[in-house]
């Protein structure tokens, strides 16, 4: 791929090929990364891995030189580890538990999660709610994947809408050399924190974090304002953040070797990822990129 980045985006997983479609969608896409979860991201029903079409997708990966170590699963959004409630919490572990086994099958090596949301409890009893989940999940599923605690928005109760909250996280846990962080630039936008200035954010997040703990970036837009708390993804180059402070975030050398993976929203049904892959790596924002998507 042009400038040698790691540039890709989220992808389905589905009957009858799996991850055999998935990989092949990849290529089409002109993708040298991506993201998949192993199942319907709302909920922890799982088609038995047998099915999925693993050694499949791994040998037409292999063929188009794309690295597994570079590419990403994601939890569902069900987890949450902040809810101390012992039954939703047990369930919570449980999930992830099966999410990081089902990870490793794929030979991917690592799984972002959303930390979670605060049920009735303080912010601090949240996050070592979160914390004593991790290190059980970790301790049962005991496999190489590196969990990537990713940046929230801070809509309602969530946990880890700061770099202080995921570096409080990753510090108190007992297996702090399988936690990360996937840096969502719409989430941290939302959170607060101004994009635009990259060495100031870096910067922070390297003192606070460790630049060595980034370990995925999820590359969208915002609709939203900067500190609203909001997280709607928006197509890159036509939100708030802007297309000029995201490419920085690619291209930056302090990045080079991460992955980065769209999220951004479909153009009427149209998948945009082919089309805003080639536009981030010319480098130069098309105003037009959305007639595009859809005449072709």
């Amino acid at each position: 791929m042009k400038n040698n980045v790691y540039l890709g985006s989220h992808i389905g997983m589905s009957s009858p090929n799996y991850f055999l479609d998935t990989a092949k969608l990849a290529i089409e896409y002109g993708e040298n990364t991506f993201m998949f979860y192993t199942g319907a991201p709302q909920n922890s029903v799982r088609v038995p891995l047998e099915k999925c079409k693993i050694k499949e997708g791994l040998k037409v990966l292999k063929d188009a030189n794309i690295d597994i170590a570079k590419v990403v699963c994601h939890a569902p959004y069900i987890i949450n580890l902040a809810n101390c409630d012992p039954i939703k919490h047990k369930f919570a572990i449980d999930t992830l538990v099966n999410e990081i086994n089902r990870t490793a099958a794929f030979n991917v090596k690592i799984l972002v999660l959303h930390p979670g949301s605060s049920v009735g409890e303080g912010h601090l009893v949240a996050l070592n709610s979160v914390v004593e989940g991790l290190d059980e999940a970790i301790l049962r599923a005991d496999k190489d994947v590196t969990i990537a605690l990713e940046t929230m928005a801070g809509k309602g109760n969530e946990v880890g809408s700061t770099f202080e909250d995921l570096a409080y996280i990753i510090s108190q846990s007992k297996y702090k050399d399988k936690l990360g962080v996937c840096f969502d630039t719409c989430h941290t936008n939302d959170s607060g924190y101004d994009l635009e200035n990259i060495d100031d954010v870096l910067s922070k997040f390297d003192k606070i974090i460790g630049l060595n703990k980034l370990k995925v970036i999820h590359l969208n837009d915002s609709k939203n304002i900067r500190g609203s708390h909001k997280d709607r993804h928006e197509n890159i180059g036509f939100g708030t953040i802007g297309f000029d402070t995201l490419i920085k975030y690619v291209f930056d050398p302090r990045t080079k070797d991460i992955p980065k993976i769209l999220e951004t929203p479909y153009v009427l049904s149209f998948a945009p990822y082919k089309f805003e892959i080639n536009m981030i790596n010319s480098k130069k924002f098309d105003a037009n990129i959305r007639e595009l998507i859809i005449k072709n």
